[in-house]
């Protein structure tokens, strides 16, 4: 998925990852291009140049700096990334699901090496993003069945409709409409607001609580840092 890397970073540059939060003062430097298009596929070179859509909730473009990063690193559409982000946490870092999953991109605990920090955003990506390039790869590159495969495991790509599970369903119907809502170029997500209405609404409160929590313990660090 990542292979041949050095050509591609060679034409647009590096994304640099340096901080889990997209309001620290680390400088990101990130690919923007100005084409007013969106990639047919979700992988390769351009579909990760493919703008972020503004059909997301604000707590999702809370993290476009990183999004945009990762789907550099990744060569994912940047909408299929925020579309997981949309549905799993709605942009909260810090939720756990009554299952165990974890963080950002709702990881479940098997997924991490011993010792990692599950919360942490950028091991959090690594572990979400590893397991959505995997569904990528088995459904050759279908983001619905990606979606469906990321909720209920890369089994069910193969199984069918028929074979999967009532949540696995749902989710498939969320995350595949909202991604070609957001990629065809809508202003906003018919879908997605079905989605907040039905709960996700929840879910984008507890989300944007966090977020003013991470901003004003950025703010206090950076205020404990600066000179007299």
């Amino acid at each position: 998925m990542i292979c041949g890397l050095t050509g591609f970073f060679a034409t647009i540059g590096a994304a640099l990852l340096l901080q889990s939060s997209p309001a620290a003062s680390t400088a990101y430097e990130v690919v923007e291009t100005e084409r007013v298009y969106y990639a047919q596929s979700p992988v390769g070179v351009t579909a990760a140049l493919s703008p972020l859509s503004a059909v997301f909730t604000s707590e999702v473009q809370y993290w476009e700096p990183l999004i945009k990063a990762w789907a550099v690193v990744y060569q994912v559409d940047p909408n299929l990334i925020a579309t997981v982000i949309q549905i799993e946490s709605c942009g909260d870092p810090k939720v756990s699901s009554v299952a165990g999953a974890q963080g950002l991109f709702q990881v479940m605990p098997f997924h991490f090496e011993q010792g990692e920090d599950m919360l942490d955003v950028q091991t959090n990506a690594q572990r979400g993003m590893n397991y959505l390039i995997g569904g990528l790869d088995r459904s050759d590159g279908h983001a619905g069945l990606a979606l469906a495969g990321y909720n209920g495991g890369h089994g069910v790509i193969d199984r069918g409709w028929a074979g999967w599970a009532t949540e696995t369903r749902r989710y498939y119907y969320w995350g595949s409409r909202i991604y070609a809502e957001a990629i065809a170029g809508m202003t906003s997500s018919p879908t997605l607001q079905e989605w907040l209405e039905v709960g996700g609404q929840a879910l984008c409160s507890r989300a944007n609580q966090t977020q003013q929590q991470l901003e004003l313990e950025n703010a206090q660090a950076s205020a404990l840092n600066s000179p007299s």
